[in-house]
């Protein structure tokens, strides 16, 4: 059975797949940020002083990285309403993705913030810096360095997550690929397609986190 390939018939849909691709990279870069942001309060909560917050930080953990991604979006989206609250699902999509990112985030930058030896944190504090200093001074550069690798692994799988939002009809990358399938009924060559560009936007993603990586790591400014 020989089969015809008609990518051509994809053209008429590169304003539906560019939509597609800017909504994935809005949903990525706000999701990264928001996400970066919620890791980096849970995890400082997680090396508390206190038990309590180092509990909580620790059940907020396990429970979103122990439960799939799809079941914390439907929650957001079809569940939340049962309790009033209605979002659209742009919004549920990126509260989903930055609260699950929060949770990964939170254990890579805590597993980074313990690798920093006790004594140069005790250098620190004799040397006259406040905790807050001693923190930002000592400890965020040395472990920001060390967590880099595994923490832009996680930002591109975050992009690549991107796709489980299409089933609560966001009109990201992959939804715009179901719908022009349902179109054009030429499946091979739409998810080629889609499968292409999210390629693209992966080794972007790496070339990019790649260069910041010298930029802020490798070369450092002269003094």
């Amino acid at each position: 059975m020989s089969y015809n390939f008609k990518f051509d018939v994809l053209l008429r849909y590169t304003g539906e797949i560019m939509q597609g691709v800017l909504l994935t990279l809005q949903f990525s870069l706000v999701t990264m940020v928001c996400g970066l942001a919620i890791g980096l309060a849970v995890a400082i909560a997680a090396v508390s002083p206190l038990a309590p917050v180092r509990a909580a930080a620790r059940v907020y953990v396990e429970v979103l990285r122990n439960t799939p991604l799809l079941v914390q979006l439907f929650i957001v989206f079809f569940g939340l309403p049962s309790i009033g609250i209605r979002l659209s699902a742009n919004t549920a999509a990126l509260i989903a993705l930055s609260v699950n990112m929060g949770a990964y985030g939170a254990e890579i930058l805590r597993a980074g913030f313990e690798s920093v030896r006790q004594g140069q944190v005790e250098a620190g504090r004799s040397l006259g810096l406040t905790a807050g200093q001693t923190f930002r001074h000592v400890v965020l550069f040395q472990a920001l360095k060390a967590i880099y690798p595994a923490l832009a692994s996680q930002f591109v799988l975050v992009m690549l997550a991107t796709s489980v939002v299409s089933s609560i009809g966001a009109t990201e990358l992959f939804h715009q690929a179901a719908f022009i399938d349902s179109r054009t009924y030429r499946s091979f060559e739409t998810y080629a397609l889609i499968t292409v560009s999210y390629l693209v936007l992966t080794l972007g993603f790496r070339a990019f986190f790649a260069a910041m990586y010298w930029l802020v790591f490798v070369r450092r400014p002269a003094r």
